[in-house]
């Protein structure tokens, strides 16, 4: 799977998460401060994640700041795009499951590496639901992205 990763920091924790993308066998494409000369500011690289995602470049993303709560803003902006920010495994769980996000939003500030690993198990192990009131959930929000207007 190709993931787009992002960061406003160049923290351990988003280090610990490419390396640990990697090693799970994912391609990992970096943005922000993980990538010299790249804009770090975490609504720029959030964005540009969040594109590829929305755009078939990557098939998930990742994307980090402090808290998490921007980048997941900046990342939702994007149509397309439906990104939760987990602070545990059973909201990654419940992010794939019940609303079939695409994007993960990390806090740099919260996530320990062996949570990351958690979060990460989640998240992978999880399938959308097949349920059909969650999948017109989806659907609901995907049309909400018909109703704004082009940047």
């Amino acid at each position: 799977m190709r993931i787009s990763v992002s960061s406003d920091m160049d923290e351990p924790v988003a280090r610990a998460l490419v390396l640990e993308l990697r090693g799970r066998g994912h391609e990992v494409v970096v943005h922000g401060a993980l990538r010299p000369g790249d804009d770090a500011r975490w609504a720029v690289c959030s964005e540009v994640a969040a594109r590829e995602v929305a755009d078939g470049a990557s098939d998930q993303a990742v994307v980090c700041c402090w808290t998490g709560t921007g980048a997941s803003i900046a990342a939702n902006k994007v149509p397309g795009v439906r990104a939760a920010l987990c602070a545990d495994a059973g909201t990654a769980d419940g992010a794939r499951r019940w609303n079939d996000a695409n994007v993960l939003a990390l806090s740099l500030r919260l996530t320990s590496e062996p949570l990351l690993k958690e979060i990460l198990d989640a998240w992978f192990a999880a399938e959308p639901s097949t349920d059909a009131e969650d999948r017109e959930n989806v659907a609901r929000v995907g049309r909400l992205d018909l109703d704004r207007p082009a940047p």
